[in-house]
């Protein structure tokens, strides 16, 4: 063999044939050669190019667990503001609809930027660093984040204050980048990275004393601080950021040109106000002492009654909770409570409508939640089939307060403004006019104090929202109304 480079090969071949062979007749390579199929398998499941949704006909949606983005709503059906915008762009496209829900921030990011789903809808701020490494969809919502801070403590109100403050903020969130970008110019400025906390945890944590400040975006504080009571805003971290859907940066064009073109829809035909309406439209704060009142009398007060609520509930179908909000808002659960009107009982009922529901005694409790919860429903009843819940709810409640014959005058003044007659976020901006001369005098019954009849409505949301936090729907009845009524 004259070239010894080419001996050295031959030798180094006849080698690994030799090593080959005994690996070919050991258990081990038995043994692999069983699982083998099985790792190929699970390595490409793993890794394998997630097919488009013009040819699966299924969108792959990641989000996340919150009140602002999706959760289960009283009756444990999916819902939430991100959830409802991921649902019509998929029933747009003729598509259905797979969710998946991420245990945290990073694991989202991870997951959108590796292309694991088609979209990330959960209420993601756009920022630097995450444009980096993800397509970012149309803004669809501006939000200011917010220095949030507990009872107790001196509120920080530069930046230089903030340092000195005990600071938790969640782990890879925009708010955590807009630190890390503050520090730069203010080098004493520290926080706590919670990576096991979202941002309604750490709110919690903030009420409880357990840490004194967060942060958070404007729409969660809206929404949380209506059952957190104590917390307040120190000082503003950003000016407004747009918030999108984010997903891979190799998507389809043809995706990216699709949600451009339904983005663009929803917010030309308003179902992107009317929506945000529905989740944040009555999340204007209440009075400090209105929520610690409902707090404190949902200990007190509320088991004593909720039997009377729940045999409510059985026979109107109304959630039991739902007609709670409504009896605090008309009586703060007073069962003796009386106005100077004449309307009387935990529900505040007049004479003439508990004669018509026949309720013989508006002081007794469970007579007069019954008769609230049948009138509730003879409004809802009364209303024009084309109006879909929850706009036909907050419409009733209105009425509830001011009659459907005032509401019905609300309703034609809103179509003569160019309105929709028929959805709660267009109606409330027109029931304050009832009170105005300029309009009272050419409704067919005048003049109402439809400002009241709308503040009533939203309060009895804010308060709905408080107790299904806290209370069980018990809806089929069974064993909720069995234990209650054993209290009672």
């Amino acid at each position: 063999m004259a070239n010894p480079e080419e001996g050295a090969f031959y030798m180094y071949r006849i080698g690994l044939t030799r090593k080959l062979h005994f690996f070919a007749t050991s258990k081990s390579a038995y043994l692999w050669l069983l699982v083998a199929p099985v790792v190929v398998a699970s390595l490409y499941w793993h890794w394998r190019p997630l097919p488009s949704p013009y040819v699966s006909g299924e969108l792959v949606v990641l989000t996340r667990e919150s009140p602002t983005t999706y959760f289960l709503d009283a009756e444990g059906k999916p819902a939430g503001f991100e959830y409802d915008l991921a649902a019509e762009f998929a029933k747009r496209q003729g598509w259905t609809l797979k969710l998946v829900v991420a245990k945290d921030i990073d694991d989202l990011i991870e997951t959108a930027t590796h292309g694991k789903t088609h979209l990330a809808a959960a209420g993601l701020t756009v920022t630097s660093a995450r444009t980096g490494r993800l397509r970012f969809g149309p803004g669809y919502i501006a939000e200011r984040e917010l220095v949030i801070c507990g009872a107790g403590i001196e509120k920080p109100t530069s930046f230089a204050a903030l340092s000195r403050v005990r600071l938790e903020v969640v782990k890879g969130s925009s708010h955590a980048e807009r630190l890390l970008e503050l520090r730069q110019a203010y080098p004493g400025l520290h926080w706590v990275d919670a990576a096991d906390h979202s941002t309604e945890e750490l709110l919690e944590r903030t009420a409880a004393g357990l840490t004194d400040c967060t942060v958070a975006d404007a729409s969660t504080f809206d929404v949380m601080s209506n059952f957190l009571p104590g917390l307040s805003i120190a000082m503003v971290l950003t000016d407004k950021r747009d918030i999108a859907w984010a997903m891979a940066m190799n998507t389809d064009m043809r995706l990216r040109q699709s949600l451009a073109d339904f983005f663009r829809e929803m917010r030309a035909d308003g179902r992107l106000d009317r929506l945000r309406e529905r989740y944040f439209g009555h999340t204007h704060r209440l009075a400090e002492v209105d929520v610690q009142g409902v707090l404190l009398k949902r200990a007190r007060l509320l088991p004593k009654l909720k039997p009377a609520f729940l045999r409510a509930q059985e026979e109107s179908g109304l959630d039991w909770r739902l007609l709670a909000a409504l009896a605090y808002q008309e009586s703060q659960w007073n069962p003796l409570a009386t106005s100077s009107t004449g309307v009387r009982g935990i529900m505040m009922l007049t004479a003439e409508t508990a004669d018509r529901l026949g309720i013989p005694d508006r002081l007794d409790i469970e007579a007069s939640i019954l008769g609230g919860a049948r009138y509730l429903n003879l409004l809802k009843d009364q209303l024009p089939d084309r109006i879909g819940e929850p706009d036909r709810t907050w419409i009733a409640l209105a009425a509830y307060n001011l009659g459907m014959g005032h509401v019905e005058d609300a309703r034609r003044l809103a179509q003569r403004l160019g309105k929709n007659p028929n959805t709660w976020s267009d109606l409330k901006e027109v029931l304050p006019l009832l009170a105005r001369q300029d309009y009272a005098g050419k409704l067919r019954l005048g003049y109402a104090r439809g400002g009241e009849a709308r503040m009533l409505a939203e309060n009895v949301r804010i308060y709905y929202e408080i107790l299904k936090r806290f209370e069980t729907s018990s809806f089929t009845v069974g064993d909720g109304l069995a234990e209650a009524r054993k209290r009672s």
